[in-house]
């Protein structure tokens, strides 16, 4: 089985723009149980304060991962386009 450059380049886009969609609706789960405001008395300030902390730091880290993967997916479409489109501009023309 010969797989072309422009094959797997193809399967790596949409391998990463797959992972990217995963990554923004775990970001969605994540972002339900997250609060705009945080109305804390004395007893529960530690245990939710702790607990909201911990949720916007793994929001923070899906968000990077899917900005990376994001990027990833782009360059590799922008090089499947240039590879593309050098192919079609190199290849003799029909008679």
């Amino acid at each position: 089985m010969d797989l072309s450059m422009l094959s797997v380049l193809s399967m790596g886009c949409g391998l990463s723009a797959a992972i990217v969609a995963a990554l923004l609706i775990y970001r969605a789960v994540l972002s339900t149980k997250e609060e705009d405001r945080l109305f804390l008395n004395a007893e529960a300030k530690s245990h939710d304060e702790e607990e909201q902390l911990q949720l916007q730091s793994r929001l923070n880290m899906v968000s990077r991962y899917a900005m990376i993967f994001g990027a990833l997916a782009v360059v590799l479409a922008l090089t499947i386009a240039g590879i593309y489109t050098y192919q079609q501009f190199t290849r003799p023309p029909i008679a």
